[in-house]
């Protein structure tokens, strides 16, 4: 067994807080540990990552990682360091959430190892029959409402009003903390450092109710150099499910993060070793417009994440705004992904009978379409040779057919080397 996990997770800048006694606990024997995860979504988001992260490291030191989806509370909303309190899920949307959550867990923990293979458990199954005045005789006595209000993620919503619904929150987080170390031999619960007052009560109920010793770890909030929030978009949040974000902007998002940025993220969400990383900032510092530390960065996690033929995909889609694509390329894309690719390039549509009868690019270009302000325009760019269809050049006498639309039913016109053009066909 590894008995480094401290000294991992501290280089790599994973540790905000951890309460006395954990490290030595890691280093004395297996360890079980857990992380919560809320079912807010069918699926994860980038945010969630370094909780995750911090589960595959425990579990590379040789200790037993459990993943809690939050069944039950995610029935009610953590209130922490939240500024209002959260929509609350109905049972059928929780179960499917955690359904689809499961999924992507299985490609970043082992589930199959013997000695400590992972667990996804629902904090569904030990709440839904406890009754309410079983819970508050059992577990509420122990904890005092003082202790509950000097929590920090208490105190930030005194002022605008806590339900009594957020408040039994950290009472419910406890009650997982309690089950697992009663069910599981669980030690350690891990998390954000927002979650430390809810992971610190779990501790304090085993000590009052089982006498027993139980630790805490905490991961910094990830945010980015220039203040804004990491994670997000102009189109929101960042996802793991390639429906909700495609593989091609989710490679995108870690390939345009800043050198600073890049240079934390590269440690917190690869698996990259010390020395890999310092010997990629050294050859990213001698010629930083390659951004090497980028593409280490974007190729691990969207590998780990989708697959390295996505990443294959995602970086042949990058090239095509860039003259190195083919039209060989442009065939393999879906339409989600040409649109992604060439998000904001002016559109057009053009009925398919248009297309099957057969029509000369400068029809299409200067009249069906407008792209030009007149026909003479675009004689003049054909002259020049810098008009492409599909990443094909061509001439005066080009004749567009069916066989120019690409499978994704688009036809992509560029002039020069950065004026694009997509043409719907209808």
């Amino acid at each position: 067994m590894n008995t480094n996990l401290i000294h991992e997770l501290t280089w790599r800048g994973m540790i905000h807080n951890i309460m006395p006694g954990t490290e030595e606990q890691l280093n004395k024997e297996v360890t079980t540990a857990y992380v919560g995860i809320d079912p807010t979504a069918d699926s994860l988001h980038i945010g969630h990552l370094v909780s995750i992260m911090l589960l595959k490291h425990l579990q590379m030191a040789g200790h037993k990682p459990l993943a809690v989806v939050g069944g039950a509370t995610g029935m009610i909303g953590d209130p922490s360091f939240k500024a209002a309190e959260r929509k609350l899920l109905t049972p059928d949307e929780v179960q499917h959430n955690v359904a689809c959550i499961k999924a992507q867990l299985e490609k970043f923990l082992d589930f199959d190892s013997p000695v400590n293979g992972a667990e996804i458990l629902n904090n569904y199954d030990w709440t839904k029959d406890y009754l309410f005045l079983d819970f508050i005789r059992d577990i509420g006595k122990h904890i005092t409402v003082n202790y509950m209000m000097a929590k920090d993620s208490v105190q930030k919503r005194i002022e605008t009003g806590l339900s009594f619904t957020e408040f039994s929150y950290q009472l419910l987080q406890a009650f997982d903390f309690l089950t697992l170390y009663r069910t599981k031999n669980c030690r350690l619960q891990m998390g954000g450092s927002d979650q430390w007052g809810n992971i610190t009560t779990g501790t304090e109920l085993i000590r009052r109710i089982e006498g027993g010793e139980a630790f805490a770890l905490t991961c910094p909030l990830i945010t980015k150099a220039d203040g804004t929030k990491f994670g997000k978009t102009e189109g929101g949040n960042v996802w793991l499910d390639p429906t909700k974000t495609s593989p091609y902007k989710f490679y995108q998002f870690w390939l345009n993060c800043s050198d600073v940025d890049t240079a934390r993220y590269i440690r917190i969400f690869t698996m990259l070793s010390k020395d890999e990383i310092e010997q990629l900032e050294q050859q990213h510092a001698k010629a930083p417009e390659q951004r090497l530390l980028q593409r280490a960065l974007a190729k691990d996690i969207t590998c780990r994440v989708h697959s390295l033929k996505d990443y294959e995909a995602a970086v042949a889609a990058s090239e095509l705004l860039f003259g190195k694509g083919t039209t060989e390329q442009l065939q393999q894309l879906d339409r989600d992904t040409l649109l992604s690719v060439f998000e904001g390039v002016p559109q057009f549509n053009v009925a398919r009978s248009k297309i099957d009868g057969s029509i000369g690019v400068i029809d299409l270009c200067a009249s069906e379409c407008n792209m030009f302000a007149s026909k003479g325009e675009i004689r003049r760019a054909l002259k020049e040779n810098s008009i492409s269809i599909n990443k094909h050049k061509v001439g005066e006498d080009y004749i567009v057919t069916a066989e120019d639309v690409l499978t994704c039913g688009c036809i992509v016109v560029q002039r020069g080397k950065k004026n694009y053009y997509i043409i719907n066909v209808e």
